[in-house]
């Protein structure tokens, strides 16, 4: 059983009666689900991700002026459900913080993720929000929201950031792949600088694994979910999996063959999606091209690199 699942059961068994019973009043206003931060809201945890700040719980999402209300005593109804459900034990604060579960403002939870109490509103707050906060804004199950404040900025966010934002960070990842991978690795390792050559490599992996995500309309998670997540998308998967490969096997001089191969792909993408014209296998001019497509001039005028 996995996170979500433990905490729709949770929910389901004992989460719903409490808030019947106790706050039927604000049942139909209390969002209730896992989403944030956590392997566990991905629904990518597994044994050894269980060695901390996992057990079973859920979040419940209150309107500001509803946690004002009922916020301090929905809290204690809270910790007094059971430790414990079929074996698995109930995710406590930790000496660290709180858990990632239990009763919040809507506001105090996308504020940290998106640093707005809701969706990020103009072109630059959604430049520059990080893509995995973004990712764990909209991660994990809602299992009730009558009310739907929660679920209409969730829903925002998730059908994806502005287009003209979406190409500014397209444009920025292709250059960085172009630079990093298949221009200064090759002409690191002919240096004979390895340390430098692995983290020209890391620069193009990284840069690779956000591109895949952003053409399929997706938020990149966290680094060290980056290439599991990215076994589920649509697109590219099979690139990411090489992308994968290229990490592990860090400076050995015959990468530059396979950078020239993943390149390749998405220069024959951009040309088939009329996003470049360029005939060049070589990325850079294909980010020119792209960056010339954004319509907001304040993005266009940025510096290619940025975002």
């Amino acid at each position: 059983m996995n996170g979500i699942q433990l905490s729709k059961l949770y929910y389901e068994r004992f989460g719903t009666e409490m808030i019947h019973k106790e706050f039927g009043e604000y049942e139909n206003r209390i969002a209730a689900g896992i989403a944030g931060p956590g392997s566990d809201c991905f629904g990518f945890d597994d044994e050894t991700s269980r060695d901390h700040d996992t057990g079973a719980g859920f979040c419940l999402w209150l309107t500001d002026e509803d946690y004002e209300k009922i916020g301090f005593s929905l809290s204690r109804a809270y910790a007094a459900l059971p430790n414990e459900i079929d074996g698995y034990k109930k995710l406590k604060e930790t000496p660290y913080g709180s858990s990632h579960f239990g009763v919040k403002k809507i506001s105090d939870f996308y504020l940290p993720l998106t640093g707005t109490p809701g969706a990020p509103e103009t072109d630059l707050q959604w430049l520059y929000t990080p893509e995995s906060s973004l990712a764990a804004a909209v991660n994990g199950e809602v299992f009730r929201d009558d009310l739907g404040t929660f679920t209409a900025i969730r829903n925002r966010i998730q059908s994806g950031m502005p287009e003209d934002v979406r190409l500014k960070k397209i444009a920025a990842r292709v250059i960085s792949m172009a630079q990093s991978g298949q221009y200064n690795f090759e002409r690191c390792i002919k240096h004979g600088e390895t340390g430098a050559a692995a983290l020209a490599l890391d620069e193009f992996a990284k840069s690779t694994m956000s591109l895949i995500y952003l053409l399929n309309g997706k938020y990149a998670p966290f680094y060290k979910w980056v290439f599991r997540g990215a076994r589920e998308l649509t697109l590219f998967a099979d690139i990411a999996e090489k992308t994968e490969k290229l990490v592990t096997e860090k400076t050995d001089p015959g990468q530059t063959e396979s950078i020239e191969e993943i390149c390749g792909v998405f220069a024959d993408y951009f040309r088939e999606n009329s996003l470049s014209a360029s005939p060049e296998n070589f990325l850079e001019p294909h980010a020119y091209e792209i960056r010339d497509k954004i319509r907001n001039p304040e993005l266009r005028n940025m510096h290619i690199m940025e975002g």
